[in-house]
């Protein structure tokens, strides 16, 4: 039996180390959302520090606590007062227990102390802390501050979401989740680096794409690699169950699985961010991703979707 999901995600370009700045954007486009008018409100990856920080000392001052930092005041203040979900990254400052040594290398900024990680949370729409997650896969811009998390965890949670599993950005392979939020600061293709990788070896076709690509369009590369990386979720049976082998008792392939992509964009530190945010449904077996909303790569505002589940 299909049941609605309503989920807006908000996407725009922060602006480094200006959390207070950045909150205030955030608050100024969810302005225009009535209360009980979405189920899920999602936010970027470190949506309100910014992402491109060189070493534990220069995002220090950012580093939030999990539960009293800006990124939680603000987000369970919005759930409150929207009555939905709400999911965001933030920069998570650990207990020092939790510190880990310097990765070494030549790079000064490994010779510092680990102190955080790239952590996501997310609060019910009673304003309570109902779930988070540290980033797993570690891009090269975490590696000299971030400790990796242990692992996905999906959380059971009331309908419409059902089981829902929170991801950021470099983890994008998940089971036994009807759900998956995923939280990004991808770079855009002209980039290098693992995150902005785009594999040309694909089933799924794609608009062609160049300079001039209106700012409104999104990255087309982009959401190719992204639905790519998602490959065993909507590939053929055949190759589905293949790829399902190759983790045996680890990897339960669903039905069908509805995956939102919160992306920003901007520049940080000659990065460049791609945006394109957007909602996908993956079933099992059809052999193509269904693309159900998209944003641009440079657009500005939220994203207000629907989406059918199937219970």
């Amino acid at each position: 039996m299909p049941t609605q999901l309503r989920v807006a995600v908000v996407q725009f370009a922060p602006k480094l180390g200006q959390v207070q700045a950045n909150i205030a954007k955030a608050r100024e486009l969810c302005n225009r959302l009535k209360p009980r008018s979405i189920d899920l409100l999602c936010f970027p990856e470190m949506v309100f520090s910014g992402y491109v920080f060189p070493d534990t000392a220069a995002i220090t001052p950012y580093l939030e606590h999990p539960y009293t930092g800006p990124t939680s005041t603000f987000c369970a203040e919005l759930a409150r007062s929207l009555g939905c979900f709400v999911a965001a990254g933030y920069p998570e400052k650990l207990e020092p227990h939790e510190h880990a040594p310097p990765l070494g290398g030549d790079n000064l900024s490994f010779h510092q102390l680990r102190i955080g990680a790239n952590s996501a949370v997310m609060f019910d729409p009673t304003g309570e802390r109902v779930g988070s997650y540290r980033k797993t896969n570690l891009y090269k811009l975490d590696l000299p501050w971030a400790v990796p998390g242990s692992g996905f965890t999906t959380m059971t949670l009331p309908h419409p979401l059902g089981p829902t599993t929170l991801a950021i950005c470099n983890d994008l392979n998940v089971s036994g989740t009807r759900l998956l939020i995923l939280l990004n600061a991808w770079l855009h293709p002209d980039e290098n680096g693992e995150e902005s990788d785009v594999d040309s070896s694909s089933d799924y076709t794609t608009p062609e794409q160049n300079e001039d690509t209106d700012e409104m369009e999104p990255s087309w590369e982009v959401l190719k690699y992204w639905a790519m990386r998602l490959n065993p979720l909507w590939a053929t049976i055949q190759k589905a169950t293949h790829e399902n082998e190759k983790k045996p008792g680890e990897c339960k392939i669903p039905d069908e699985l509805l995956v939102v992509v919160c992306n920003r964009f901007g520049n940080e530190g000659g990065s460049r961010f791609a945006g394109s945010s957007v909602l996908m449904s993956l079933r099992r077996g059809s052999g193509r991703p269904r693309l159900l909303h998209m944003m641009g790569q440079r657009e500005e505002g939220i994203g207000l979707w629907t989406a059918n589940m199937t219970v």
